[in-house]
């Protein structure tokens, strides 16, 4: 056998592989349109929500609301209880349109026509709402975790919103190549956020843990893993910063931005049935399916992102060989 064909043959045996591997991974493609489509989706959820018959009634802005406020500091909890006792006194006169403004959002992210405007307006909706509903998902007082749900829903809504919005005039393009470094900075955030002096110990863990409650065959393991927690507090939070820390690491280089997605969506499931008790989307009183929910969106457009790489590079090879 001469060396050329030899040569031949090895670059068919490398190629079959990676020809297989093509066809394995799926096809995956999100653009910036997608993005707009499931976060008109997820605009449509919260204000169906804010419909529920527990929000036209004062308890949702006395029980709900003014709580955000509580513990925080002035310029937070200030703005957060006027809000409250505003809609407090005209609870459906207040509610209805917040609710309806939502929904309208959400549909004008479905229609191609009206996107860029509902994209437009969901940004000083999302900051109002951030201050007035979420009071800044507790970042002011320091207590704020993943757990619990920083840096809010909204402040993920409007990140998706800036990465989605039409280039040149254009939709089906990939999202904004910023994202990867969005993603960096919340998993250091968190890292830098669980070693504040509030969040730093196994007491504090479990209480963000068990501060949601849950349904009976939930909250059995929840108060567990909430007990080993608070008997292995250093260790336990050792852990868990070097796990954010080294997730948001590794968005920052191309090879590793897969691998970073992957273990965030992971850990963000793992957050909203443990941590976030679904969202408590089951009690008729969530306004929204919390943080990490929707963060697993951003999560599957940088996976989707580099699943493209390996069947394009295949591809390449192929028509070389």
């Amino acid at each position: 056998m001469s060396t050329t064909e030899s040569t031949h043959k090895l670059r068919g045996a490398t190629a079959l592989p990676l020809r297989s591997l093509a066809i394995a991974v799926p096809q995956v493609r999100v653009t910036r349109r997608s993005l707009q489509v499931v976060l008109g989706l997820f605009w449509l959820l919260d204000g169906g929500l804010q419909f529920q018959p527990f929000m036209l009634r004062a308890s949702f802005a006395r029980n709900v609301l003014a709580p955000v406020g509580d513990g925080q500091p002035q310029f937070v909890a200030g703005p957060v209880h006027w809000a409250a006792n505003l809609i407090a006194a005209h609870p459906v006169a207040w509610d209805v349109p917040f609710a309806s403004i939502q929904v309208l959002l959400g549909l004008g992210m479905l229609f191609p026509r009206t996107v860029r405007l509902a994209l437009a307006a969901s940004l000083p909706w999302a900051v109002g709402v951030w201050l007035l509903g979420e009071g800044l998902s507790g970042l002011a007082s320091g207590n704020a975790s993943l757990i619990t749900g920083m840096p809010g829903s909204v402040v993920i809504y409007g990140v998706l919103a800036l990465a989605a919005w039409p280039q040149r005039g254009r939709s089906d393009v990939p999202p904004a190549r910023w994202l990867p470094l969005v993603w960096a900075a919340f998993w250091i955030g968190a890292a830098v956020l669980q070693l504040l002096p509030m969040n730093n110990s196994g007491a504090d863990v479990s209480s963000a843990i068990l501060a949601f409650g849950g349904p009976s065959w939930l909250a059995s393991f929840q108060a567990s893993l909430a007990g080993w927690v608070s008997h292995h507090g250093l260790a336990t939070v050792v852990v868990l910063v070097a796990v954010e820390a080294l997730i948001g690491l590794a968005a920052l280089s191309r090879r590793t931005v897969a691998a970073s997605a992957a273990v965030g969506l992971l850990a963000f499931l793992a957050i909203w049935v443990v941590g976030q008790d679904f969202g408590q989307l089951y009690t008729g009183q969530a306004t929204d399916p919390n943080t990490a929910l929707i963060a697993t969106v951003m999560a599957g457009a940088l996976l989707a992102g580099y699943y493209r790489r390996p069947r394009e590079y295949a591809d390449r090879l192929q028509r070389r060989t």
